[in-house]
């Protein structure tokens, strides 16, 4: 059975939400069958009562982590690159992924050249531009929200980079517990996963300015460390990558949508 965590968030509120903590097993899923499309606006990733969800390996959250993020949805702060709106979906895997409200949702993500706020002085690798310096240097491309009532999240950034040895990806981390006010903290991270960007999706960007700038090659989803982790340990890396989809048919100046659905409960032993 699968314990709701009780509480909502007001982006402005000064004062703190304390969050029960729910002691359950979670895992991260995409939603199987869902098609990916780069020339059309993505469909809406809420959960139906035929839903079957697929599980995706817990990855590593990497060196670029930081705790204590800012709980809003537009976590670009004026960063340069095309527009990128998420629609992240969490259902009970349990319960025929029915939606799951009131979860935090956690992403980061580098900038166009590779750079992580919180890291700007750790070069993306060969030759890219220096950081750029804009937004604040902690903080942007990082953000927490909550889940509403349909299990629903929504975040607005920038299409990401790349950098050395690495696909294009978004990190995600799903949280129980803890504090909701102008940050979040104190709660429990109960799954780490990560969005991979496909090939296709890359190669439409790649040449464009600011991207253009970026001197280094970017990796192919099959050669991708976390991508080759995923698959030897049994899981499917398939899982990890996301429906993308351009604004605007043809034209990749206007930026993206990307829809995944994450799927929480306990996945059987076999």
């Amino acid at each position: 059975m699968l314990v709701r965590v009780g509480f909502v968030t007001d982006d402005t509120a000064p004062s703190r939400r304390n969050v029960l903590a729910a002691g359950l097993a979670i895992g991260l899923t995409a939603a199987c069958g869902t098609s990916r499309e780069t020339g059309s606006a993505a469909g809406s990733a809420t959960a139906t009562s035929g839903t079957v969800c697929v599980m995706t390996p817990e990855v590593t959250q990497g060196p670029y982590y930081l705790d204590n993020q800012l709980v809003r949805q537009d976590i670009a702060e004026g960063k340069p690159g095309f527009p990128l709106t998420l629609t992240l979906t969490v259902v009970d895997l349990t319960d025929g992924c029915a939606p799951v409200s009131n979860a935090p949702v956690e992403i980061w993500h580098c900038d166009a050249w590779g750079y992580y706020s919180g890291y700007t002085d750790r070069s993306p690798g060969g030759q890219v531009p220096a950081e750029d310096g804009t937004g604040d240097e902690k903080t942007f491309l990082r953000g927490v929200q909550v889940t509403d009532a349909s299990g629903v999240v929504t975040f607005t950034s920038i299409v990401p980079g790349w950098y050395s040895p690495r696909v294009t990806h978004i990190h995600v981390k799903v949280h129980q517990g803890g504090d909701i006010g102008r940050t979040y903290d104190s709660g429990t991270t109960v799954q780490t996963t990560q969005m991979l960007f496909p090939d296709d999706v890359v190669a439409a960007y790649r040449r464009l300015e600011p991207y253009a700038r970026h001197v280094l090659e970017p990796t192919k989803l099959a050669d991708d460390q976390v991508y080759g982790e995923a698959e030897e340990s049994g899981g499917d890396p398939k899982a990890m990558v996301p429906t993308l989809a351009l604004v605007t048919p043809s034209v990749v100046e206007d930026g993206y949508t990307l829809a995944m659905t994450l799927g929480v409960g306990a996945p059987s032993a076999s």
